[in-house]
């Protein structure tokens, strides 16, 4: 298992911060495992696309560098798979879920809120946890719920925040400027703003720009818990049963 290739496939941007990101992460991974071959791919935005980076494989990993189940990992990433498939019908793929949700990503939050100089569990700020929102409602319900759980406290953690709402950068409420105002109508001494992004780019800018919050931590990145969500899934993929989407 530990020599099939893994390839990561991210959602892709014009912006080259986004890839340099990308590139950070699959690092750290090539790191934490050597040995496992590790190749990079893209939905949109930029090189190399998914067929491109299976071209010369008898067996792969496809894992989705994407932070929730969406219309991306739903229909865009099984159909450039299925693409890729056709071309090479020897292709076997194990196909990886998505990077979240998953509890270590709440400690990847809040590595990032400490580094910026926000305690975890301070009693004092309320969380403003900011997806880059989607038009697939089930989606955004997972953002709700993690920050609801992450508002209690969530696996092994103590309740402590003055409160975490979510909030959504494009395609649903409230908006993170929205939530800010929100959490100060109602009495937050402090808010923080948590981005639950991979990499920077023009929603991780907008965040920044206009929420208004006291503090704004910066994108997940190349944090070492994501490394171990990596590293999980595409262990994950090898024990699915079912085969890979079809679209």
């Amino acid at each position: 298992m530990g020599r099939v290739p893994l390839v990561a496939v991210a959602h892709g941007s014009r912006d080259p911060r986004a890839a340099a990101t990308v590139e950070a992460l699959l690092d750290r991974v090539r790191l934490a495992s050597p040995g496992l071959p590790v190749r990079t791919a893209y939905l949109d935005h930029a090189a190399p696309t998914l067929g491109q980076a299976l071209h010369g494989l008898r067996e792969a990993a496809v894992l989705p560098l994407l932070l929730t189940e969406a219309y991306h990992s739903r229909v865009d990433l099984p159909a450039a798979l299925n693409e890729a498939r056709a071309r090479d019908p020897r292709l076997r793929v194990h196909y990886g879920t998505t990077l979240g949700p998953h509890p270590l990503l709440l400690a990847a939050l809040e590595r990032r809120l400490s580094e910026s100089g926000v305690r975890p569990g301070d009693p004092d700020t309320a969380v403003v946890l900011v997806s880059a929102g989607s038009s697939d409602v089930r989606a955004n319900a997972v953002i709700a719920d993690l920050a609801r759980l992450w508002s209690d406290g969530g696996p092994g953690r103590r309740a402590g925040w003055w409160r975490v709402v979510p909030a959504y950068a494009s395609a649903a409420g409230p908006t993170p400027a929205e939530a800010v105002a929100a959490l100060r109508r109602a009495g937050a001494p402090r808010v923080a703003v948590a981005p639950y992004l991979l990499a920077p780019g023009f929603f991780a800018d907008k965040v920044r720009r206009e929420s208004g919050a006291d503090v704004v931590a910066d994108v997940l990145g190349p944090a070492p818990e994501l490394v171990d969500v990596v590293l999980e899934r595409y262990a994950q993929a090898f024990a699915e049963v079912a085969a890979a989407p079809v679209a």
